[in-house]
C-alpha cells in the first residue's frame, strides 16, 4: 500500500445498500468519515435524503445525512473514493459490479464485507480481486467478524476484525470504525478470517434446520462444537497460517453469533428447510439472501477438489443440492459426531 494512503484521511466509498452495507455506513458516519454510497435505486437514495433511514433495509438505523453522498452510478463513488468497501450478497456480487470500470480500482483500497464466494471457481472477493483485477494484497482487506447488523443499529457494543497481509494496512483502515459500540481487532491472516465468514453460514443452516427438526440443545451443542472442528481443519489444511488463534471473534465467535442469533437470516433460512420449505419459497417468505445456502455448494466444490473431507458441509449439500432426506441425512450425520 502506498504511503500516501497510509498517512491521508481515506475517503469511504460503499458499494451495496442492504442491511450490513446500511450499518457500516452508520459506523463510518458516526466516527466523522463522510462516507461515498452506491445505491442502485435512486427512489431510496431520495428516501435517505429526506428521512435519514434506508427505506428498505435496516430502517431502525438513524444515519447521518450530511456525512453521505449517495449516488446510483458505481464508478462515479469509486472515483471520488480512497478505500472502496464491497458489501453485496455474493449471488448477485458480479451483477452488480458489471458497469464498474475496472481502471479505477487500481490505486484504491479495496475492502471486502461480503461473506461468501463469487464467480464460478468459487472464489472470496479478496482473491477475486487479486486474479481478476489485479488487485495486490497490500490494497486488499477483509472485514468481519460477531457483528449482526441489527445490533450494529443499535449501537450495542460489537467487534470488528480488519485482515490483511500487511498488519499497517489493517490498522490504518480499523482507526475509521473504533467508537464507543465498535471495537476493532488486526490480523494477517486474510485467508482464515474470509474462509471462516463464508463457512460458519454453512453451519448456521445446519443448526437451524436440526432446531426444526426436534433436535434439541444437547444436540446442536455438538454439532456445532463438529462445525467448529471442521473450518479449523479446513483452514489449516489449506492456509495453514502460524498467527492463526481460532478461538478468538473473527472465527469462533462469527461462527457461535450466527448459529445462535435471532437475528441470524441463516439460522431462520435452515429452519425454514427443516420444516419443509422449498430453498425457493424460504428465500421468498424471508426476502434476504441467505448466504449459508450458496456457501455450501461452493464449500462443497471447493473441499472436493482439495480432497478436504467436511461432512457438515456435505450433509447439507445433500439435503440442499441433492433433495435427500433431512431426518436420514442428520440421522448419519449424527452417528459421526462426537
Amino acid at each position: 500500500m502506498h504511503t500516501d494512503l497510509i498517512g491521508k484521511d481515506l475517503r469511504y466509498g460503499l458499494i451495496g445498500s442492504g442491511s450490513w452495507s446500511t450499518a457500516l455506513v452508520k459506523v463510518l458516519s458516526d466516527t466523522g468519515n463522510k462516507v461515498n454510497w452506491y445505491i442502485r435505486n435512486s427512489d431510496n437514495i431520495d428516501f435517505i435524503k429526506e428521512y435519514g433511514r434506508n427505506r428498505f433495509y435496516l430502517r431502525s438505523a438513524a444515519l447521518k445525512r450530511e456525512m453521505l453522498e449517495m449516488s446510483d452510478d458505481i464508478n462515479e463513488v469509486v472515483f471520488n473514493s480512497d478505500a472502496v468497501i464491497f458489501c453485496i450478497p455474493s449471488a448477485y456480487f458480479l451483477a452488480q459490479i458489471k458497469d464498474l470500470d475496472r481502471d479505477l480500482l487500481q490505486d484504491k483500497l479495496v475492502i471486502s464485507a461480503t461473506k461468501g464466494f463469487i464467480s464460478d471457481d468459487h472464489l472470496t472477493v479478496a482473491e477475486y480481486f487479486n486474479t481478476q483485477f489485479e488487485i495486490p494484497f497490500d490494497r486488499i482487506v477483509v472485514l468481519s467478524g460477531p457483528t449482526h447488523a441489527e445490533e450494529v443499529a443499535m449501537e450495542k457494543l460489537s467487534y470488528l476484525t480488519f485482515a490483511s497481509k500487511f498488519i499497517e494496512v489493517s490498522r490504518k483502515v480499523s482507526q475509521s470504525f473504533a467508537s464507543h459500540y465498535v471495537k476493532v481487532v488486526c490480523s494477517t491472516d486474510i485467508y482464515g478470517v474470509e474462509y471462516s465468514a463464508a463457512m460458519k453460514n454453512v453451519y448456521a443452516v445446519a443448526v437451524g434446520l436440526c432446531h426444526s427438526l426436534g433436535y434439541g440443545d444437547n444436540f446442536i451443542s455438538v454439532l456445532v462444537t463438529g462445525a467448529y472442528n471442521e473450518m479449523v481443519r479446513f483452514l489449516n489444511s489449506t492456509h495453514p497460517d502460524s498467527t492463526r488463534i481460532p478461538s478468538r471473534s473473527a472465527y469462533l465467535g462469527d461462527l457461535l453469533v450466527t448459529c445462535y442469533s435471532q437475528f441470524s437470516r441463516n439460522r431462520t433460512f435452515g429452519g425454514m428447510i427443516g420444516k419443509g420449505y422449498s430453498v425457493v419459497s424460504a428465500h421468498t417468505e424471508m426476502n434476504m439472501v441467505a448466504e449459508g445456502y450458496y456457501a455450501t455448494r461452493c464449500m462443497y466444490e471447493v473441499a472436493n477438489r482439495l480432497e478436504v473431507e467436511l461432512p457438515i458441509v456435505t450433509a447439507m449439500y445433500q439435503i440442499l443440492y441433492e433433495e435427500k432426506s433431512p431426518h436420514y441425512v442428520v440421522n448419519q450425520l449424527a452417528s459421526i459426531l462426537q
